[in-house]
């Protein structure tokens, strides 16, 4: 960790496309090996699979809908506390709520095996914006672990 100062934390540019931010995250999340390219036809060809799949609804609400909806509220972490580690329960700030729901729905979609990216990642977002999917699961997973652990919560720090 620098001793110097916090860094500053740098503006998102909407995408080029449908001039969103949440698009623009969603790029740079799928991104891997700096291929931009490869990443924004991965997207925007999801959006479209989503824009066949729902008709007349924009894509654009689709995805914030599944983001929202995927986003957790608390989370639990180590807490280390004369020799014993317990699992706290602390509430997730709101840039890590964004980057989570985006991770684990690119996980997931990658996980789909023998689907093209394009048409899982399409999928995931869809079913995650239903309140369905691996995504939701997840989320419900990490919430059950925060309400389990409740008792630990005064050690919060």
């Amino acid at each position: 960790m620098s001793r110097r100062r916090r860094a500053s934390k740098r503006s998102i540019n909407p995408d080029a496309r449908y001039g969103s931010v949440v698009v623009s995250r969603f790029i740079s999340t799928v991104m891997s090996g700096g291929k931009k390219s490869t990443a924004e036809n991965i997207i925007y060809g999801a959006l479209e699979v989503i824009r066949e799949k729902s008709g007349t609804v924009d894509p654009i609400d689709i995805l914030q809908k599944a983001v929202d909806t995927v986003k957790p509220r608390l989370e639990v972490k180590s807490r280390r506390v004369g020799g014993a580690t317990y699992q706290v329960p602390m509430e997730v700030p709101h840039e890590r709520q964004h980057a989570l729901a985006m991770r684990w729905m690119i996980n997931f979609a990658r996980a789909r095996k023998g689907v093209p990216t394009m048409q899982a990642l399409a999928s995931e977002i869809y079913e995650a914006s239903q309140g369905q999917g691996n995504a939701i699961k997840k989320r419900d997973d990490v919430h059950k672990m925060a309400q389990a652990n409740k008792a630990f919560a005064h050690l919060r720090f």
